[in-house]
């Protein structure tokens, strides 16, 4: 009986922990699909909706970040390396903070024009968050290698195009805007939503580590 409980104790709760990740990256593509929703919405009703939705979605993603860590600190043996699930759990919480962040500024500094390259960064947030989804299910049992890499690569060069938007949007944006509060009030939005595309990209990293180490 003595035997059993020890064995239990020290058996991985590798479903636990795969359940939390799918839960948080389903809840990461929610949060993006109401992030475009957002940006292209026309209405002010429609816009303020989508912003509630954002912060729920961001408000849940915290919690199953929360429920990860307490995992995290309460057993002894994890199906990877500890920094890793650490590293992996905060980069998904980061990506949401920003989302919410971004949304929120353009609440706030009453942007009623919604750049084409605010919808396009938008764009590129949620199909890389659709990229995370696959690569954080295939971790459950790694089965599908192939197909976690494919998603790593396409989130690295989603990324790689987000910067180009970025760049270009701010070039614009010095170029042709005069008014220096409309040129901070637009970059400091861009800045937010590209920081989501890197945090997206630091996604990818870690679950790249994950699969060499465990090749």
């Amino acid at each position: 009986m003595w035997l059993d409980k020890i064995l239990t104790f020290l058996v991985p709760k590798d479903k636990k922990f795969f359940a939390l990740f799918a839960k948080d990256a389903a809840n990461l593509v929610e949060i993006s699909k109401a992030l475009v929703e957002f940006v292209n919405s026309h209405s002010i009703e429609k816009r303020q909706e989508n912003l509630r939705r954002i912060h729920d979605l961001e408000h849940v993603g915290d919690n199953i970040t929360h429920e990860i860590m307490t995992e995290l600190s309460t057993n002894f043996i994890t199906p990877f390396d500890r920094e890793d699930i650490h590293y992996l759990a905060t980069s998904i919480d980061d990506i949401a903070d920003y989302i919410y962040s971004a949304a929120k500024k353009i609440e706030l500094y009453k942007i009623e024009e919604i750049s084409p390259a605010i919808k396009k960064l938008a764009e590129l947030i949620e199909k890389s968050c659709n990229e995370i989804n696959v690569a954080v299910f295939d971790l459950r049992s790694l089965d599908n290698v192939v197909r976690i890499k494919e998603a790593c690569v396409r989130i690295n060069s989603l990324e790689n195009h987000a910067d180009d938007i970025y760049h270009g949007a701010i070039a614009e944006l010095f170029d042709k805007e005069t008014n220096a509060v409309t040129v901070i009030k637009y970059q400091d939005i861009l800045i937010a939503l590209e920081t989501a595309t890197d945090k997206c990209e630091d996604v990818a990293n870690v679950i790249e580590t994950i699969l060499v180490k465990n090749s």
